[in-house]
Protein backbone atom coordinates (compact mmCIF):
# COMPACT_ATOMS: atom_id res chain seq x y z
CA UNK A 1 0.00 0.00 0.00
CA UNK A 2 1.31 3.42 -0.73
CA UNK A 3 0.28 7.14 0.46
CA UNK A 4 -2.20 7.59 -1.92
CA UNK A 5 -3.84 4.07 -1.42
CA UNK A 6 -3.85 5.09 2.13
CA UNK A 7 -5.23 8.42 1.91
CA UNK A 8 -8.15 7.01 0.04
CA UNK A 9 -8.51 4.56 2.50
CA UNK A 10 -9.15 6.60 5.00
CA UNK A 11 -11.76 8.75 2.98
CA UNK A 12 -13.57 5.76 2.83
CA UNK A 13 -13.66 4.54 6.19
CA UNK A 14 -14.16 8.28 7.11
CA UNK A 15 -17.51 7.69 5.51
CA UNK A 16 -18.54 4.83 6.92
CA UNK A 17 -17.80 5.71 10.46
CA UNK A 18 -20.23 9.04 9.50
CA UNK A 19 -23.16 7.49 7.66
CA UNK A 20 -23.35 4.62 10.63
CA UNK A 21 -23.66 7.91 13.42
CA UNK A 22 -20.55 6.88 15.15
CA UNK A 23 -19.43 10.50 15.34
CA UNK A 24 -22.02 13.66 14.94
CA UNK A 25 -20.28 17.12 13.28
CA UNK A 26 -16.80 17.47 13.01
CA UNK A 27 -16.69 14.95 16.08
CA UNK A 28 -13.94 11.92 16.12
CA UNK A 29 -10.60 10.92 14.41
CA UNK A 30 -8.76 8.54 12.82
CA UNK A 31 -5.66 7.97 11.05
CA UNK A 32 -3.17 5.04 9.61
CA UNK A 33 0.31 3.99 10.01
CA UNK A 34 2.62 4.01 6.35
CA UNK A 35 6.07 3.23 7.72
CA UNK A 36 7.14 5.70 9.89
CA UNK A 37 4.58 7.75 9.44
CA UNK A 38 0.81 8.11 10.41
CA UNK A 39 -2.12 9.95 7.95
CA UNK A 40 -4.42 12.11 10.83
CA UNK A 41 -7.41 13.61 10.04
CA UNK A 42 -7.59 17.50 10.45
CA UNK A 43 -8.90 19.60 13.36
CA UNK A 44 -12.19 20.86 12.61
CA UNK A 45 -13.42 18.65 9.67
CA UNK A 46 -16.66 16.52 9.69
CA UNK A 47 -14.86 13.47 8.95
CA UNK A 48 -17.04 12.60 5.58
CA UNK A 49 -15.90 16.20 4.38
CA UNK A 50 -12.24 14.89 4.02
CA UNK A 51 -10.68 14.90 0.91
CA UNK A 52 -7.43 12.22 0.42
CA UNK A 53 -4.91 15.26 -0.03
CA UNK A 54 -6.26 16.60 3.62
CA UNK A 55 -5.00 13.83 5.93
CA UNK A 56 -2.00 15.19 7.59
CA UNK A 57 1.27 13.55 7.39
CA UNK A 58 2.71 13.10 10.71
CA UNK A 59 6.76 11.77 11.45
CA UNK A 60 5.74 9.28 14.44
CA UNK A 61 9.45 9.17 15.91
CA UNK A 62 9.75 12.98 15.95
CA UNK A 63 5.92 14.27 15.80
CA UNK A 64 6.95 16.45 12.77
CA UNK A 65 4.14 17.83 10.84
CA UNK A 66 4.61 17.73 6.98
CA UNK A 67 5.08 20.88 5.50
CA UNK A 68 2.41 22.72 4.26
CA UNK A 69 -0.20 20.53 5.42
CA UNK A 70 -3.72 21.22 7.74
CA UNK A 71 -3.33 21.27 11.40
CA UNK A 72 -3.92 17.99 12.97
CA UNK A 73 -6.61 17.24 14.65
CA UNK A 74 -6.52 18.00 18.72
CA UNK A 75 -5.79 14.42 19.65
CA UNK A 76 -2.65 13.80 17.54
CA UNK A 77 -0.77 12.85 20.84
CA UNK A 78 -3.06 10.03 21.43
CA UNK A 79 -2.70 8.78 18.05
CA UNK A 80 1.46 9.00 18.16
CA UNK A 81 1.63 7.66 21.87
CA UNK A 82 -0.23 4.88 20.85
CA UNK A 83 1.53 3.98 17.65
CA UNK A 84 4.54 4.67 19.47
CA UNK A 85 3.44 1.53 22.16
CA UNK A 86 2.83 -0.98 19.53
CA UNK A 87 4.55 -1.14 16.49
CA UNK A 88 2.30 -3.64 15.17
CA UNK A 89 -0.65 -1.26 15.88
CA UNK A 90 -1.71 0.11 11.77
CA UNK A 91 -4.59 2.11 12.39
CA UNK A 92 -6.51 3.86 15.76
CA UNK A 93 -10.15 5.38 15.18
CA UNK A 94 -11.69 7.54 17.88
CA UNK A 95 -15.47 7.62 17.87
CA UNK A 96 -18.31 9.33 20.20
CA UNK A 97 -20.72 6.31 19.42
CA UNK A 98 -23.74 7.36 21.48
CA UNK A 99 -24.61 3.66 23.75
CA UNK A 100 -20.57 3.45 24.20
CA UNK A 101 -20.88 7.12 25.85
CA UNK A 102 -24.07 6.09 27.66
CA UNK A 103 -22.84 2.85 29.00
CA UNK A 104 -19.61 4.82 30.41
CA UNK A 105 -22.24 7.41 32.73
CA UNK A 106 -23.37 3.75 34.41
CA UNK A 107 -20.26 1.74 34.95
CA UNK A 108 -16.70 1.27 33.98
CA UNK A 109 -16.17 -1.71 32.07
CA UNK A 110 -17.77 -3.84 29.17
CA UNK A 111 -18.50 -7.67 30.14
CA UNK A 112 -17.81 -10.14 26.89
CA UNK A 113 -21.16 -11.40 26.04
CA UNK A 114 -21.60 -13.14 22.62
CA UNK A 115 -19.03 -14.62 20.25
CA UNK A 116 -18.43 -11.82 17.81
CA UNK A 117 -17.49 -9.33 20.26
CA UNK A 118 -15.25 -12.27 22.37
CA UNK A 119 -13.66 -13.15 18.65
CA UNK A 120 -13.48 -9.33 17.49
CA UNK A 121 -12.43 -7.31 20.18
CA UNK A 122 -11.94 -9.36 23.35
CA UNK A 123 -12.07 -7.86 26.36
CA UNK A 124 -12.17 -4.07 26.28
CA UNK A 125 -10.40 -1.68 28.57
CA UNK A 126 -11.66 1.68 30.44
CA UNK A 127 -9.94 4.97 30.50
CA UNK A 128 -11.49 7.30 33.73
CA UNK A 129 -12.25 10.85 32.69
CA UNK A 130 -9.58 12.31 30.97
CA UNK A 131 -9.78 16.28 29.84
CA UNK A 132 -9.93 15.65 26.18
CA UNK A 133 -6.93 16.82 24.02
CA UNK A 134 -4.07 16.18 27.04
CA UNK A 135 -0.86 14.42 27.12
CA UNK A 136 -2.48 13.13 30.23
CA UNK A 137 -4.87 11.26 28.29
CA UNK A 138 -2.25 10.15 25.14
CA UNK A 139 -0.22 8.66 27.57
CA UNK A 140 -3.69 6.67 29.57
CA UNK A 141 -4.68 5.39 26.18
CA UNK A 142 -1.28 4.18 24.84
CA UNK A 143 -0.80 2.34 27.93
CA UNK A 144 -3.79 0.50 27.72
CA UNK A 145 -3.06 -0.12 23.69
CA UNK A 146 -0.79 -2.33 24.42
CA UNK A 147 -2.96 -4.99 25.91
CA UNK A 148 -6.40 -4.25 24.43
CA UNK A 149 -7.98 -3.45 20.95
CA UNK A 150 -10.81 -1.21 22.07
CA UNK A 151 -11.06 1.33 25.11
CA UNK A 152 -13.80 3.46 26.35
CA UNK A 153 -13.25 6.55 27.61
CA UNK A 154 -15.39 7.44 30.41
CA UNK A 155 -18.14 10.42 29.38
CA UNK A 156 -16.13 10.85 26.27
CA UNK A 157 -16.50 7.65 23.54
CA UNK A 158 -14.16 4.98 22.17
CA UNK A 159 -10.80 4.30 20.87
CA UNK A 160 -10.22 1.12 18.86
CA UNK A 161 -6.87 0.09 16.94
CA UNK A 162 -5.84 -2.79 14.66
CA UNK A 163 -3.46 -4.12 11.71
CA UNK A 164 -5.46 -2.18 9.53
CA UNK A 165 -8.54 0.15 9.03
CA UNK A 166 -10.85 -2.56 8.64
CA UNK A 167 -9.43 -4.09 11.72
CA UNK A 168 -10.24 -1.31 13.73
CA UNK A 169 -13.39 0.12 12.20
CA UNK A 170 -15.04 -3.67 12.80
CA UNK A 171 -14.29 -3.62 16.22
CA UNK A 172 -15.58 0.18 16.76
CA UNK A 173 -18.89 -1.28 15.44
CA UNK A 174 -18.89 -4.17 17.63
CA UNK A 175 -18.09 -2.45 20.81
CA UNK A 176 -20.73 0.17 19.56
CA UNK A 177 -23.68 -3.26 19.28
CA UNK A 178 -21.89 -4.97 22.77
CA UNK A 179 -22.48 -1.51 24.67
CA UNK A 180 -26.16 -1.44 23.13
CA UNK A 181 -27.01 -4.97 23.89
CA UNK A 182 -25.86 -4.53 27.27
CA UNK A 183 -27.65 -1.21 27.63
CA UNK A 184 -31.17 -3.34 26.94
CA UNK A 185 -30.46 -6.03 28.96
CA UNK A 186 -29.96 -4.35 31.87
CA UNK A 187 -33.41 -2.21 31.18
CA UNK A 188 -35.24 -5.33 31.65
CA UNK A 189 -32.54 -7.88 33.93
CA UNK A 190 -29.31 -8.64 35.17
CA UNK A 191 -27.46 -8.91 31.41
CA UNK A 192 -25.42 -12.90 31.58
CA UNK A 193 -21.89 -12.41 30.33
CA UNK A 194 -19.71 -15.19 29.10
CA UNK A 195 -17.71 -16.78 31.93
CA UNK A 196 -14.17 -17.17 31.15
CA UNK A 197 -14.14 -20.91 29.97
CA UNK A 198 -16.68 -19.72 27.39
CA UNK A 199 -14.32 -17.10 26.54
CA UNK A 200 -11.70 -18.78 25.74
CA UNK A 201 -13.72 -21.74 24.23
CA UNK A 202 -14.69 -18.98 21.46
CA UNK A 203 -11.19 -17.70 21.31
CA UNK A 204 -9.88 -21.09 19.96
CA UNK A 205 -11.68 -21.51 17.30
CA UNK A 206 -10.42 -22.31 13.96
CA UNK A 207 -13.22 -20.81 12.32
CA UNK A 208 -12.48 -17.53 14.20
CA UNK A 209 -9.03 -17.40 13.90
CA UNK A 210 -9.33 -17.79 9.67
CA UNK A 211 -12.17 -15.08 10.04
CA UNK A 212 -9.85 -12.73 12.18
CA UNK A 213 -6.68 -13.06 9.92
CA UNK A 214 -8.88 -12.76 6.83
CA UNK A 215 -9.88 -9.45 8.67
CA UNK A 216 -6.41 -8.61 8.56
CA UNK A 217 -5.38 -8.73 4.94
CA UNK A 218 -8.31 -7.18 3.42
CA UNK A 219 -9.36 -3.36 3.14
Amino acid sequence: MNERDIREELCRYARKITQNRLVVGPGGNISARLGDSMYLSPSGYALDEIEPESWVKVDIPSGGIAPGSPRPSSEVLMHLFTYRADPAIGAVIHTHPPYCIALTLVRDDLPVMFPDQAALTGRTAFVPYVLPTTDKLAHEVAARAREASSMLLGNHGLVTTGRNLREAYYRTEVVEESAKIWLIAASVGRPKALTDEEYREIASLESEAYRIELLRKMK
